[in-house]
């Protein structure tokens, strides 16, 4: 049977730079940084003091105060996005198959406001006192779940949890489903809201995190000698895909079609990347052989660049081991230098910008890389935009324990 083409048809995000797609990329067209010292909770104890929360999101302006009792904040910007991703691609009211329209939204974390909310109710107060919702508002897939109750939504649904390889594992995943006609049409992405001081404690312990508190903005620096670890943030990004015929049939509007994943695993350690970057240069391989491309030909590759130490170099070996000296043609960023890590968001969100990237034609720039580390010496859009033709591109995601996700995108045209 003959692979289904699958494109992006609808586009929604909350982010550190604004609460709409546009607002994130104007943003990050402009170069501007979302980080900023932590408002969630007093962090002077902490030896990170800065993340890149979302700003100004009222969930009044979404939800009722009834729904609000049973949402935890991540699964808050997930419908917030699902519901902006869902008016873009113009599927609403009744241009859809319920029975084959899914959903598959990753967070990392999933509901820890709730639960540490709760648990402090429990010790105070016992068990008698826990809210009947923590259950719905704690666990990960309630993303996913709850975007397919408010909509209707009865076929597939899924929410990966493979770390910061997540969101693009939901997309990726969601991609197989309508490649191989199981669905027509799949919101995929994900959310995350862990700008909490118990997550803080967790990745400060292990040195995660960069601690440049006098300087926020430029704090976030993937492939710059100087960078110190990377920013947590906190968000949405989800994109409406679709059956090639299924939204020529409605008249949709693309952004791009989905060509290629891949997956792979490091085998080498619970939080390290693999040093020689096998692990994260498979997935890319078996992206590349999905889509039945050569590497040559990819145009632009959204890193994952979180800016740590380890983690930005074995991304860029990986690179040169597939792609060899059109490593050094090709053009890269990196987002997360703008609007952080949203961990299990951040794969959703970033395969956002590379479809906005292929359509546009614009590269934006990866700010703070203002004194490249040697052994990061591709170019990166280095505190440019770059404009060129974006035929074909690529988004990494690779995650804690050894997650890898990779994901091609084409430029789409009319035949």
């Amino acid at each position: 049977m003959a692979r289904k083409r699958v494109v992006i048809t609808g586009l929604g995000a909350i982010s550190p730079l604004g609460l709409t797609v546009k607002e994130l990329w104007d943003g990050l067209l402009a170069g501007k940084s979302g980080v900023g010292r932590v408002t969630h909770f007093n962090p002077d104890k902490f030896p990170t003091q800065i993340a890149a929360e979302v700003k100004g999101f009222d969930p009044l302006d979404y939800f009722s105060r009834k729904e609000i009792r049973y949402l935890d904040p991540y699964q808050q910007f997930a419908l917030a996005a699902a519901q902006e991703a869902l008016e873009d691609s113009g599927i609403l009211p009744n241009n859809f198959d319920p029975e084959r329209t899914g959903v598959f939204i990753s967070s990392s974390i999933g509901g820890i406001n709730s639960i540490v909310d709760q648990y402090k109710v429990f010790v105070s107060g016992g068990s008698g006192k826990v809210s009947p919702y923590l259950m719905p508002r704690m666990v990960a897939n309630m993303a996913s779940g709850f975007v397919a109750i408010k909509y209707g939504f009865k076929g597939p649904n899924l929410a990966p949890i493979s770390a910061c390889a997540g969101g693009a594992h939901s997309v990726g995943e969601g991609f197989r489903s309508i490649q191989l006609d199981e669905s027509d049409l799949i919101v995929a992405g994900g959310a995350e809201a862990t700008t909490i001081a118990y997550a803080f404690s967790g990745f400060c312990t292990v040195k995660a995190m960069s601690t440049r508190n006098d300087k926020p903005e430029k704090a976030s620096r993937p492939f710059d000698r100087d960078r110190d670890g990377f920013v947590l943030a906190e968000g949405a990004g989800l994109l409406v895909l679709e059956e090639l015929n299924h939204a020529l049939s409605r008249g949709a509007k693309i952004y791009a079609e989905i060509i290629g994943y891949g997956r792979s695993m490091d085998a080498y350690h619970m939080i390290a990347p693999d040093p020689s970057g096998d692990g994260a240069a498979l997935a890319i391989k078996m992206a590349i052989r999905d889509a039945n491309i050569q590497p040559k030909i990819i145009d632009y590759i959204n890193t994952h660049g979180t800016g740590t130490p380890l983690g930005d170099i074995a991304e860029v070996l990986a690179i040169k081991k597939v792609f060899g000296e059109h490593a050094y043609k090709l053009t890269a960023n990196a987002s997360k230098s703008e609007i952080g890590h949203l961990l299990g968001g951040a794969g959703g969100i970033e395969a956002l910008i590379t479809a906005l990237s292929v359509k546009e034609d614009i590269i934006h720039p990866t700010i703070n890389l203002d004194n490249p580390d040697p052994q990061c010496d591709l170019d990166f859009s280095a505190n440019k935009i770059t404009k060129k033709e974006i035929n074909y591109a690529m988004t990494n995601s690779l995650g804690f324990g050894g997650h890898n996700a990779s994901l091609i995108f084409k430029k789409y045209r009319a035949n």
